[in-house]
């Protein structure tokens, strides 16, 4: 775990969910992942969009030109593990293809104006994911 996620993890576990600096205010999760290549458990804060039903996570990476480490985890090992407040279960990371990639992201620009500010800083193509809960 880096040391910027830190103390954010340890402040979303003492205050149910709830953190203060560049997350406040913001649907906020702790997703957890295998390592792609060491299998070891990741835990990463993201931020999230629950929209129709569905909850969905964007590797946005700040705008980066490369996908975060969690995204290359959850591709090599879908299965992972969400904890949402004081809530935790099971999901499977599904990347959501074009052009349902589109209108989701859009949506999450027309809530949060800086993911469009990170999709304009890199040649990549943000990917969208979604968090299925198991059954």
């Amino acid at each position: 775990m880096s040391d910027w996620n830190t103390p954010i993890i340890e402040e979303f576990r003492a205050n149910d969910g709830k953190v203060g600096g560049p997350f406040e205010g913001s649907p906020l999760l702790l997703l957890h992942t295998r390592g792609a290549r060491s299998g070891e458990e990741r835990v990463n804060p993201v931020m999230y969009l629950d929209h129709s039903g569905r909850r969905f996570v964007f590797a946005s990476f700040a705008g980066k030109d490369v996908h975060p480490a969690w995204y290359h985890n959850l591709v090599a090992h879908p299965t992972v593990t969400v904890e949402l407040g004081t809530e935790r279960y099971e999901a499977t990371a599904v990347p959501v293809p074009a052009p349902e990639r589109e209108q989701i992201y859009s949506e999450q620009v027309t809530r949060y104006p800086q993911f469009g500010e990170y999709q304009q800083k890199t040649r990549r193509v943000i990917p969208v994911v979604e968090l299925v809960p198991g059954s």
